[in-house]
């Protein structure tokens, strides 16, 4: 089965072009991280692949049109990790993470045993055993950041996409999420999108790079190919130094000092 196909995708907000002709291939079972700066499009293009914002061009997966799936079909094909998900009032964790099964349930039914033991799984997977029971509400946003992950994995789709799935996340908790998506990607064959702020992070986990900059691909590749000082100085407008760890990665150090140029602001 062929991966996520990207073609000429182009995404408008309120008038203004978000996301602009972007295309690129996803092969099955491989991690590809979207970077950019903020503004860059990053989510827009995440959100036009869940099916949530009308966009030109051409979306497929498994050489299936996803423009033309019902929403039942298309949750049992992408499951998304929202920047901030919505946290339903007196929902308990257990409850919240059955959501995820929704998409196998007839209508009007009740979840079956299969779907109970996905939940039970994930719960022990992601260190939730223990606030099974507790509302979704009062748990921290890391707590909160596991649940929502939990409740993504609980679609058993074979595309996940993740749009800064440690923004609330501290280091030894960022680091376990994206290990354990890793090695749930190994295990069963996820392809992953993601969207990430950290650089760094992005090099280590992803198999490939796709650089945004208003809205446009400016480069894609391995991450020694994208993250590269000419690139980040022209498109981030910062001075860094980047490091090869030992293991192959690629680290982006920022250098104290004035960088040359102009950073983009929020959006």
């Amino acid at each position: 089965m062929n991966g996520l196909v990207v073609s000429q995708v182009g995404v408008s907000l309120m008038g203004k072009l978000v996301v602009d002709d972007v295309t690129l291939t996803v092969p099955v079972g491989s991690w590809t991280t979207l970077v950019g700066p903020n503004g860059a499009g990053k989510s827009t293009l995440l959100r036009a692949v869940a099916g949530s914002v009308r966009h030109s061009g051409a979306i497929e997966f498994g050489e299936k049109p996803l423009a033309g799936m019902r929403s039942r079909e298309r949750a049992r094909m992408v499951a998304v990790v929202p920047q901030e998900a919505t946290r339903p009032a007196g929902m308990t964790v257990l409850d919240y993470v059955l959501l995820g099964r929704t998409p196998y349930l007839p209508y009007l039914g009740v979840e079956s045993a299969e779907d109970l033991a996905v939940a039970d799984e994930l719960l022990d997977t992601l260190e939730l055993r223990d606030l099974a029971e507790r509302p979704v509400m009062s748990l921290s946003g890391g707590e909160f950041q596991r649940a929502v992950l939990a409740r993504a994995l609980a679609q058993q789709a074979p595309l996940l996409l993740l749009d800064e799935p440690t923004s609330s996340l501290d280091l030894g908790h960022a680091q376990q999420v994206l290990e354990l998506v890793d090695e749930l990607r190994a295990e069963r064959g996820l392809t992953v999108v993601s969207a990430l702020h950290d650089l760094t992070t992005a090099g280590q986990f992803a198999d490939h790079l796709v650089l945004l900059v208003d809205g446009g691909v400016a480069a894609q590749g391995k991450a020694q190919e994208v993250l590269t000082e000419e690139l980040l100085s022209a498109h981030y407008g910062a001075r860094v130094r980047i490091l090869t760890d030992p293991e192959g990665g690629v680290v982006v150090v920022p250098l104290r000092g004035n960088s040359e140029g102009v950073s983009r602001g929020a959006g």
